[in-house]
């Protein structure tokens, strides 16, 4: 492999007199999908963790991670690697520095050194506070006090004013109805393999393959699972559901060694045949940002376990679908067997053990064995 590029210095910006015009300057940067973004933590917390929920609500996420973990230590850090790496962020300035303790600088800066942004830190002090000194011994960084300095910072070199806001802030209130996603809750139980393997593009042998989305509809659903959680691998697992057509069962085979970025394939395994067997399918762009979170997220918290979600996760996923408002067909009123307004995600599964149930026993092959 390439040897990794060497990072960018720190810079510290020395707003020596607390001057507004630094503060929303550098909000004004603030455009993730331009690689931008600008940290204000929030005010009366001292904790890691809530600096982590700060930054993941800077790349529009919500700041909690649904799930159990162990020892209870919510992934927020890794997370919030992941994400941005995978959008990618390239610059990143923080605010109100001067009040980071050392071991929050400290975080930042292996926020740094695993996804390589820039990473800009601005005091609206005179001096250089002891803690911040202290987190910066180790790191090579640059001090500024100038404005213009402190703004090509902000922004990057040459500065670019941000576009107009043009998507929603969070999940439209209107679902949207996703045949891929019929079989998310399928009842298959196929299993990943015990050695690994090298699976061979898939035929479609057994069932179509599922409609592509139209380009406005994937934007529509990237932008709502953006906006719907902040766990890489959930999200993942909604975004794959729609470009397999695989049940939750399926998804959970996959490893991170299972997803290759640079052919865009996502390998799902089957020994047992239950649908394709095991076989690689395409990624396409608008959901190849989901699989890369999802094997950075896995490869900095759990190694090699499961890229997507597991089985386990059945309900958290669902809760994700349903906060971005996508949903499988759903049945007619008079069909419904839950209350209004709820998602029946077995709704085809029913249908296909309604309709083997009444064929005449005489046209049931009876088994070989």
């Amino acid at each position: 492999m390439p040897p990794a590029p060497p990072l960018p210095p720190v810079t510290v910006v020395l707003d020596r007199h607390d001057d507004a015009l630094h503060t929303h300057t550098a909000l004004a940067a603030h455009h993730p999908p331009s690689g931008r973004i600008t940290l204000h933590p929030g005010p009366g917390t001292t904790s890691e963790t809530g600096l982590a929920h700060d930054l993941l609500a800077a790349l529009g996420k919500p700041p909690m991670l649904p799930g159990r973990f162990p020892a209870g230590r919510q992934p927020a850090w890794e997370a919030a690697a992941a994400w941005m790496t995978a959008l990618p962020v390239t610059r990143l300035t923080v605010l109100r520095a001067h009040r980071l303790t050392a071991r929050r600088a400290m975080r930042l800066l292996q926020l740094q050194a695993l996804t390589g942004v820039h990473l800009t830190l601005v005091c609206h002090r005179p001096h250089l506070p002891a803690a911040l000194h202290q987190a910066l011994r180790t790191a090579d960084y640059s001090l500024t006090a100038d404005f213009e300095a402190a703004r090509r910072h902000y922004y990057g070199t040459p500065i670019a004013e941000s576009p107009a806001a043009d998507e929603p802030t969070g999940p439209a209130s209107r679902w949207l109805t996703l045949p891929a996603l019929d079989r998310l809750v399928s009842y298959d139980s196929p299993r990943p393999c015990a050695v690994p393997c090298t699976p061979p593009p898939i035929a479609w042998r057994h069932r179509p393959p599922p409609v592509p989305l139209t380009a406005p509809t994937a934007q529509r659903v990237a932008r709502r699972l953006h906006a719907a959680t902040a766990h890489p691998r959930l999200a993942a697992a909604v975004a794959a559901a729609l470009f397999t057509g695989a049940s939750l069962q399926q998804l959970a085979t996959a490893r991170p060694r299972d997803y290759d970025d640079a052919v865009a394939t996502l390998a799902l395994h089957d020994r047992a045949r239950y649908t394709d067997g095991c076989a690689a399918r395409p990624v396409p762009p608008w959901a190849g940002i989901f699989l890369r979170a999802a094997a950075c997220f896995t490869r900095l918290f759990s190694g090699d376990q499961e890229l997507l979600a597991a089985p386990g996760d059945r309900a958290h996923l669902l809760r994700v679908a349903e906060t971005a408002r996508l949903r499988p067909p759903q049945p007619p009123a008079a069909r419904r067997k839950g209350p209004a307004g709820r998602v029946e995600w077995d709704w085809r599964e029913r249908q296909e053990a309604e309709r083997y149930k009444a064929v005449p026993a005489s046209r049931v092959r009876p088994s070989r064995r």
